[in-house]
């Protein structure tokens, strides 16, 4: 079946009262126990168990390397039986996982509790979330979207604190055990109550579609793939920069206390980014957000100076990171419609995950390879760049990226 032949229609199957309310908090609960403890735990734990901080973090970026995988195989299940059960389990799952983490007595132990608790992250986290919200709200989805990820975007200014608070009080694995609970107790009883059993049938005949062939004709088809490495680009040029944005400045001249504040002004960019995003036209999205991405990247390479104006193109490159995450979103049920959204989102999103786990890793590697991270931020305004490049030539031509 050709992937110009599918259906392309957001189906609205209304969403249940209070259901928006239920995923914002469980979102903020499921980030800030299973993405932001952790790397506010860092420092506690190493001093604890004598464990390299390297590796207590390698710990956590290969669990979301799991998490990109494991994506792939909830966007099916979510597709065949509905959120409920499958948000449910995942948060099971991330309480087991927890619990692994507070009693691990070897880093062997400690890293397959990580690697458990990426199949948590996939199965509760912003994926299957998204795809919730857009089959609630069809093509009204924006402002419950906006919504969500701008409340759960306070996950690290609730979690990190009280990680840290808890971690004084009883020490960091009593701090996880107590974190595994708060997860038991908030998601899944809300998953329980407001989340749908099934889905409804998204078109007339939905049930005897083919489930392979439409899926297989999308994800091979030139606009799946052209998007996918786009977007790949995007989050790789992104997110390598901004995650190292403390260095960058450092490098160019800044203190510590500056450039940690930069770091923390990248978050209130991403809120405002969030705000913004509606506001840009539907089909110059793609074009509008990378070419502003790569605007952003290359003068935080280019630029000696003054800090302030670099922490100021640090807070532009942190607006378009919140626009990302929302055409992430929706990127896919614009152009596909509802049918098969689950898995094409899980396959559409398994190397943005991954790349954005890869991302603190890769700033220090590419600097050290090229010699400074100045060099290192010109290496990823060349990947947003691209990423621009492939957004303007598909609009301009008419093709798969015209939106």
């Amino acid at each position: 079946m050709p992937a110009q032949a599918l259906s392309r229609t957001l189906v609205a199957e209304g969403s249940p009262r209070g259901g928006l309310a239920a995923l914002c908090i469980t979102q903020t609960t499921g980030w800030g126990v299973l993405y932001y403890a952790l790397i506010a735990a860092v420092r506690p734990i190493s001093e604890d168990t004598g464990w390299d901080p390297a590796l207590v973090t390698g710990a956590f970026s290969a669990g979301l390397m799991v998490s990109a995988a494991a994506g792939i195989f909830v966007g099916r299940i979510l597709d065949r039986t509905g959120p409920r059960r499958l948000m449910i389990g995942g948060s099971l799952v991330g309480i087991l996982a927890l619990a692994m983490v507070a009693t691990a007595a070897t880093l062997p132990v400690f890293f397959a509790a990580w690697l458990l608790a990426g199949t948590a992250q996939a199965a509760v986290l912003y994926q299957p979330a998204f795809t919730v919200i857009s089959r609630w709200y069809g093509p009204a989805r924006i402002r419950p979207l906006t919504v969500l990820t701008l409340v759960a975007g306070f996950a690290s200014t609730i979690f990190a604190p009280l990680t840290a608070t808890l971690t004084s009080a009883f020490g960091w694995r009593g701090a996880f055990l107590i974190l595994a609970g708060i997860m038991g107790l908030i998601t899944v009883p809300l998953h329980a109550r407001y989340l749908n059993r099934t889905w409804a049938q998204t078109a007339p005949g939905a049930a005897a579609t083919d489930h392979r062939e439409t899926v297989r004709a999308v994800r091979r088809s030139p606009e799946f793939l052209g998007l996918q490495a786009l977007m790949v680009l995007l989050c790789l040029g992104l997110y390598t920069v901004t995650l190292n944005i403390i260095p960058v400045l450092m490098e160019k001249g800044s203190d510590y206390t500056t450039a940690a504040v930069g770091l923390g002004l990248i978050g209130a960019g991403q809120v405002g980014g969030r705000l913004l995003f509606g506001a840009i036209p539907p089909g110059a999205r793609l074009s509008v957000i990378a070419g502003t991405a790569a605007v952003a990247v290359l003068l935080l390479a280019a630029l000696p100076g003054p800090v302030p104006l670099l922490i100021a193109a640090g807070m532009l490159a942190g607006a378009v990171r919140g626009c990302q995450t929302l055409l992430q979103a929706t990127i896919v049920g614009d152009r596909w419609g509802s049918r098969n959204l689950g898995t094409l989102q899980g396959i559409f999103a398994a190397p943005l995950t991954a790349v954005t786990a890869l991302a603190p890793a890769a700033g220090p590697a590419i600097a050290a390879w090229l010699g400074s991270y100045t060099a290192m931020a010109y290496a990823a305004g060349a990947a947003t760049g691209t990423a621009a490049l492939i957004a303007v030539a598909g609009r301009l031509s008419g093709g798969p990226h015209s939106g």
